[in-house]
């Protein structure tokens, strides 16, 4: 004969919540980060406006106006994926367990695009030339402090897990429009963001050819990203909340 009295369902187990402290430093580096982008911004928008220098070439062209100088700071991958980081740590500084899908997509393509970003500046650019003043200054933050901030963060803080193989395959959309819009408006305009994509200057096979070696190094990165992701405990694991 059954029992009327129904033995009680065991309780689900309590889920992590990140400690006050955890959750305020991650804040702080956050929004660190976020000073120092927008500071390295200002500094290259009133270089573009002056005449001074920018971080991505360590010169500047006075032959065209101040709209299409203007045009093309902004149109710099460096400058763009450090928007993006900007944009995307300012939000974690307001909530460090944001989430979402969208969300989710953001914030690789901020990962991404960073480390792309301080890899090929580090290996391909910087040789190239000889930065000193405000332009040194602006590219120690763009490409120096922002890439590996960025990513020493999200190793110590996570939240993790949270990429899929499909966000990785999202986060590839905005860096190859972003090829496709260089290599046809360089087409329109002759005019190229870096000297590794300079289709004047290497002929299309080439500059085509170092555009898929970087999405190699992309991808090959990305990859790294998703496992690390899976894998590797991460200070902050709390409850996700939505994306607001």
């Amino acid at each position: 004969m059954r029992s009327p009295v129904q033995p009680a369902e065991s309780a689900p187990p309590a889920e992590r919540v990140p400690s006050a402290a955890a959750v305020a430093t991650s804040r702080v580096v956050y929004l660190l980060i976020a000073v120092i982008i927008a500071i390295s911004l200002v500094i290259q928008i009133v270089l573009v406006i002056t005449g001074g220098a920018d971080a991505r070439s360590g010169g500047v062209d006075m032959s065209v106006g101040l709209a299409t100088r203007f045009a093309r700071i902004f149109s710099a991958f460096t400058i763009l994926s450090n928007l993006i980081v900007l944009t995307v740590s300012v939000l974690l500084a307001i909530d460090p367990l944001r989430d979402g899908r969208l969300w989710r997509v953001a914030r690789l393509d901020a990962l991404l695009s960073i480390v792309i970003t301080g890899i090929v500046y580090a290996v391909v650019l910087a040789p190239q030339v000889n930065l000193t003043g405000w332009a040194l200054v602006i590219t120690i933050g763009f490409h120096y402090l922002s890439p590996w901030l960025t990513l020493g963060a999200w190793l110590v803080f996570g939240p993790r897990p949270r990429f899929t193989w499909g966000t990785v395959a999202w986060a590839f959309i905005w860096p190859l429009t972003w090829v496709v819009f260089t290599f046809v408006r360089g087409g329109i305009t002759g005019w190229y963001p870096y000297p590794f994509l300079d289709v004047t200057e290497l002929g299309l096979p080439g500059a085509v050819r170092n555009a898929l070696l970087v999405l190699v190094v992309a991808i090959v990165f990305a990859v790294l990203l998703k496992l690390v992701d899976r894998v590797l405990p991460a200070t902050l694991r709390g409850a996700a909340r939505p994306s607001r």
